[in-house]
Order: structure tokens, then sequence, then C-alpha cells
């Protein structure tokens, strides 16, 4: 069975894309804090896709949920609400899936094998493509692809967000939070108080309600760039 696990990000939407004729099951994560357009996108492409995507969800449903029921944040290790929200529900499926030879398809680009390299050491017990690294497609090379395809890519990659992760991402940076800070004020104010709850930050040495508004790096909008690779793989 070859399985994508699709993110309502734009590299695992090509990935499956590219793949939509072998895969055999499209699976996709519901979070609640993803940013309402996840669910356009999502639509559109299981319409380029032309099949439906399976949507399971956690019952702790959102990042507050979890950091409030585990009173953990994240560390050097990975964040608790990934491991529950994402990694526990995809091991759930596949217990329910025991005794199948399983390929999974991942949305990896050409600039992130190191990450390709973890998760096969990681899921030994598993097979893996990653079609944009194969066919060595770069992040711009997807977003273009995606615009080529008059798919609108989600709206966190238009106000600057590198990917298309939950609104106020425990992973992210100083910068990445005094982004959230003016983009979505709410979601900033609601995690500083649940930092203060449970006595952890997100960001390491700071606390978001002592946070700098100048700290940190500026974020990037994504550019469309449809080059050759793009063009030679539509």
């Amino acid at each position: 069975m070859l399985v994508s696990w699709i993110s309502a990000g734009v590299s695992s939407f090509i990935s499956t894309y590219l793949l939509r004729n072998e895969i055999d099951k499209v699976i996709y994560i519901d979070i609640d804090n993803q940013h309402p357009d996840s669910n356009r996108f999502l639509s559109d492409c299981e319409h380029l896709i032309g099949k439906e995507i399976e949507t399971l969800k956690s019952r702790y449903e959102n990042v507050e949920n979890v950091v409030k029921q585990f009173r953990f944040i994240n560390s050097a290790y990975g964040a608790k609400c990934t491991d529950i929200l994402k990694k526990r529900v995809r091991k759930e499926w596949e217990k329910k899936h025991e005794g199948i030879d399983i390929t999974y398809v991942w949305g990896y680009d050409v600039g992130e094998r190191h990450r390709q390299e973890r998760l096969i050491d990681a899921m030994p017990n598993f097979k893996h493509r990653f079609p944009l690294i194969e066919r060595e497609l770069t992040k711009q090379d997807v977003h273009g692809m995606c615009k080529e395809l008059r798919v609108k890519r989600p709206k966190m990659y238009d106000l600057g967000y590198p990917n298309n992760n939950c609104i106020g991402c425990v992973k992210g940076g100083k910068g990445y939070w005094n982004k959230i800070r003016i983009d979505f004020p709410d979601v900033f104010e609601r995690m500083a108080i649940l930092e203060r709850e449970v006595g952890r930050s997100c960001i390491k040495d700071v606390f978001l309600d002592e946070l700098p508004i100048n700290a940190g790096r500026e974020q990037k909008i994504i550019l469309e760039d449809c080059g050759i690779s793009c063009q030679y793989n539509l």
C-alpha cells in the first residue's frame, strides 16, 4: 500500500500530486490550530489529486489541550503537541494496519535531505518515497508548480510564513513569534498566558510576555518560482 501523509502544506501536496496515479491512500491529520484556509486548500488538492483525502484527528484536538494535559511544550527532542497530535495518531493508524506492506510518501524537498535520512532511521519498518528529492525539486519549485496548477496556496504563505503549520507553532523562533504577535495577537496572548500557567516557554531563553518586539529574524515569503525542474515535472 502506497500511503501519502498530506499536510496542509504545498510540498506534501506536490509530492502527492506527482505520484497520484500510484498512491492508494491519502491521509491528513487535522489539528484545530490550523488556519481556516487550510480546509479550502485541501479541498482544492483533493480535486487535483483525484482521490478522497481521509482525515484523522487526535482526541486532544489542539495544542492548548496537549500543553495543559502534559504540562510540557517543547525541548531539544521535539514538541509534545507534534508527538500527541500527529505521531500518536499515525501510530494508532499503523496499529490497525499491521501486516500490510506499506510505503509512505513524504514531502521533503531537495534541501531537506537531512530530514529524509533522520526519518528513514526513525522508521526502519516501513519503505519510503521522497518524490521531490527524487526529482531535485526545491521549495521554490514546488510553490511554482502549485501556482502553475492554479491551486492557490494557503494564506499563511502569503502572509510571509515559511510553512503552513499551526498558527502559533511552538517550534517557531523569536522572529516568528513577533510576527504572530502582529498578525494573530489573540494567538500570541493565549500562548503567553499558557506559558505562565505551565511554567515553560516556547522559546528557550524567554517567555513570550517578555519577548522584545524587535527580537529575531524577519520571516521571508517563499517565491512561487517555476524554473526548469518545475516545468519538466508538470
